[in-house]
């Protein structure tokens, strides 16, 4: 009699027509099959939920940071660039479709007739952008001969991490020039041999996230003269790095007080060029687009200065965006000790007149020499703005100006700056006036100062002349006598 466990073996033993196989080989393959189908489609799932996230947060980043939706990059991405020269839109196409010139700002409009030429731009009632004029900015680009795949942000360029990483040496501690709460900038050479500033941001509790959001929204889409350029970012990860044009000759406050002063103290016109251009930029962020960029930490060590003694405005990591509809806004009191206005510090209300205000104490600063706060000096001299107010109330303006002048500015533009200075200020913001007046009363100083210059040049060319004629009469009527004479023989 068989026993129960052989009168089941025996079936399994049997050979079966695939292959001759027996059938519990037959059966064990099924088994495994079925087990690596069922292995492959969890692992498709896993990879599709996987890309949905990734494609969800994708989403997220492009509507944070009012870009249009599309997977993160895995190459750098050239962007168009928007240049400061005038711009005249004609109805025509541009690769098939329509681009509208508002796009290219970010959603930011350019006020019509805004009082500064070099950043008035021309909108006529049309929907389209020349090819010529955007092939025209191009080809001025210090991100030409980067790689040329566009991503169609419209501005700047989307960095790779690997990119910047081969630009500073992987970061390399040899590369830094600036260190501060927000992160650490480091000097950085793109592949096309372009310098540039590279911004790399602290993710502190998401700090990161917020400054690098503040950045882009304020300075992003304007160009302008006397504002450092941002080229671009790079978003990775964690990583949040921002990259700018780099200004290779210091800001004011070394040129004042720090290692720029063993190369010689700045004389009084080009401090005066400095100061104008930063109240150029400041005018065109207050009154030129719309909304207008609040910067809210103007301060001397922020104000850059290019090999020419042009400003370049920078460091837009504290700005507010302010619309037409918004006299001022209620935010945290954020800045710097000695240049932030009194009715912000004291009450939160912000508008462009704080930095108004902090423009004024550059100005005092420059013109005196002086740091906004330096407990080293006499109780009654800490502290620069009422130091002034005192030495003015007591008619002794004269002797605020920095001692180190070779040179001494006439009473007349010493005076004037002084005014300028004043009125920015104010105690009541309401009286403070506007930074285009503070331009135009700094235009009417180097205006009347270039009179005086061609007035001087013509008078030397003039004297020159006279001397010239003076010693050729002589020989001219010597000359006359020559040939007198000869006639009579």
């Amino acid at each position: 009699m068989l026993s129960p466990e052989s009168s089941f073996d025996e079936p399994l033993s049997h050979k079966t027509p695939m292959l001759g196989l027996k059938l519990w080989v037959v059966i064990g393959l099924v088994v495994v099959f079925s087990i690596v189908l069922i292995l492959a489609f969890l692992t498709s799932m896993y990879i599709m939920i996987q890309n949905r996230k990734r494609l969800r947060k994708d989403v997220m980043i492009s509507e944070k940071y009012k870009l249009p939706i599309l997977h993160v990059p895995h190459v750098s991405k050239e962007i168009k660039v928007v240049g400061d020269q005038e711009m005249n839109v004609k109805g025509s196409k541009s690769s098939g479709r329509f681009l509208d010139p508002l796009v290219l700002f970010s959603g930011r409009r350019l006020k019509k007739n805004s009082y500064d030429n070099e950043s008035r731009i021309s909108i006529e009632k049309s929907n389209t952008v020349s090819s010529s004029f955007i092939s025209s900015v191009d080809l001025h680009s210090p991100l030409m001969a980067l790689p040329d795949q566009f991503s169609h942000l419209e501005w700047g360029h989307w960095f790779t991490l690997r990119e910047l990483q081969l630009a500073t040496n992987f970061f390399s501690d040899d590369h830094i020039i600036g260190d501060g709460g927000y992160g650490i900038v480091y000097k950085g050479d793109l592949i096309n041999g372009t310098q540039v500033a590279i911004k790399k941001l602290h993710n502190h509790l998401g700090q990161a996230e917020k400054e690098f959001r503040v950045e882009v929204d304020a300075i992003g889409h304007v160009r302008h003269k006397n504002l450092v350029r941002l080229l671009g970012f790079c978003i990775e990860g964690t990583q949040r790095m921002l990259i700018y044009e780099y200004v290779k000759n210091g800001n004011l406050e070394q040129w004042l007080h720090g290692q720029k002063c063993s190369l010689g103290i700045l004389d009084w016109e080009k401090r005066m060029k400095i100061l104008l251009g930063t109240a150029k930029a400041l005018a065109y962020l207050h009154e030129a687009i719309e909304p207008k960029v609040v910067h809210r930490d103007i301060k001397s060590s922020n104000i850059l200065i290019d090999d020419d003694f042009n400003a370049k405005v920078s460091d837009f990591g504290l700005a507010k965006l302010l619309g037409s509809e918004n006299t001022h806004i209620t935010t945290r009191v954020m800045g710097t000790f000695g240049y932030v206005a009194p009715e912000y510090a004291k009450t939160g209300l912000l508008n462009e007149k704080s930095d108004i205000y902090s423009f004024g104490v550059v100005l005092l600063e420059t013109i005196t020499g002086r740091d906004p706060v330096d407990y080293g000096r006499a109780a009654h001299e800490i502290n620069l703005v009422e130091w002034l107010k005192t030495m003015i109330g007591s008619k002794r303006s004269e002797e605020v100006i920095d001692p180190r002048f070779e040179i001494r500015p006439s009473t007349k533009a010493l005076k004037r700056a002084l005014l300028a200075a004043l009125r920015c200020l104010d105690p009541d913001y309401t009286k403070r006036p506007k930074m285009s007046q503070v331009v135009q009363m700094m235009e009417s100083d180097d205006d009347q100062m270039t009179s005086r210059n061609d007035r001087s040049r013509a008078h030397s060319k003039n004297t020159n002349n006279a001397h010239k004629v003076t010693n050729e009469a002589p020989r001219i009527e010597h000359a006359g006598r020559r040939k007198s004479a000869s006639s009579r023989k």
